[in-house]
């Protein structure tokens, strides 16, 4: 089969298309034909070992698929060869082959096509545990969301507005915040020419948002914690504007609210049952037109590199999938 395959740490242009023999599935994993693969910020980080997980090289990146069952390891139940699923194998996903752990997949119903569901797991998976499981958002109280034209920050918007709340985007540019509009964001905020503070004070009338969903970090956290309303909840998703911001903690107490971490992969190995419960309340959702993931852009597995140096250079909006 063909694979992407990192064999050097570096940047996208190191990646190389080349035939591999893919191992049969273990105990407990199913293996996946796969048909599209999503692709997320975290993979742009693991190929330079700038992530958590620094896998042995060499090895193939992607980490949520879309595909057919192929094969089935011994014990795994509930999975018959053929069947459509989706599956988070956290690596080895950008091949026309994956295998993932049968704990992490899950049945797709045929009326959802393969692409839209290679990008469900992660971005949006993380932002339905960020924002029913972790905040408890209730219709009719405010949402800021941060990187909102992102993968996470679309979804985040459509959950949110599935929830029935009021959705403030906040984004680099006016391009991006006219397709959050379209995704039900009330009101934009656009970060790379008006001051935050000064935007959401003006837009909440000086309430400050309940919950605040950020993916970003970097210099937008502070401004953006100190416009938080009281007893407000401040969502910490991510990193993707490369700084690990520092709060100074008198600002939690002086506004009663909480920090909360939003860790997604945690959820989804420590809480199986609840995180399966949600993917398959996603999936029916999504089924029935009530979520709206936005591809905007699907490559060959060839272009795998130019997909990274696009998420890298921060040329994406929504979701960017590799169609097999």
């Amino acid at each position: 089969m063909r694979a992407i395959l990192c064999k050097e740490w570096g940047g996208p242009e190191r990646l190389v298309l080349e035939e591999i023999a893919l191992r049969d599935p273990a105990p407990g994993e199913v293996k996946i034909r796969v048909r599209a693969a999503g692709i997320n910020f975290p993979d742009v980080l693991i190929i330079q070992k700038k992530y958590q997980v620094q896998p042995v090289l060499p090895f193939t990146p992607g980490a949520e698929v879309a595909g057919e069952v192929i094969g089935l390891g011994e014990g795994v139940e509930g999975f018959r060869l053929g069947e459509r699923v989706i599956g988070f194998c956290s690596l080895g996903g950008f091949a026309e082959e994956a295998i993932a752990p049968a704990a992490q997949c899950v049945a797709l119903p045929d009326s959802i096509a393969y692409a839209p569901a290679a990008g469900l797991l992660l971005a949006y998976g993380t932002s339905w545990h960020a924002l029913h499981d972790r905040a408890g958002l209730k219709a009719g109280e405010t949402l800021l969301v941060l990187g909102a034209a992102g993968g996470v920050g679309l979804a985040a918007i459509d959950i949110g507005r599935a929830i029935g709340a009021r959705v403030i985007a906040a984004a680099s540019s006016a391009e991006k915040l006219a397709i959050c509009r379209d995704y039900g964001a009330e009101a934009g905020i656009d970060y790379g020419r008006e001051d935050l503070r000064a935007a959401i004070a003006r837009l909440t009338e000086k309430r400050g948002p309940e919950v605040i969903y950020d993916p970003v970090g970097g210099d937008l956290a502070e401004p953006a914690f100190r416009s938080i309303g009281w007893r407000g909840r401040y969502l910490v998703v991510g990193f993707a504007g490369g700084a690990i911001p520092a709060l100074p903690l008198n600002l939690p107490l002086l506004k009663g609210a909480s920090v909360i971490g939003v860790f997604w992969g945690g959820h989804m190995s420590r809480e199986a049952a609840a995180w399966r419960a949600e993917t398959a309340e996603m999936l029916a959702l999504l089924a029935a037109g009530r979520l709206r993931p936005l591809v905007s852009k699907t490559y060959p597995l060839e272009q795998v590199p130019q997909a990274l140096r696009d998420m890298a250079e921060r040329r994406v909006i929504g979701k960017i999938v590799v169609e097999l």
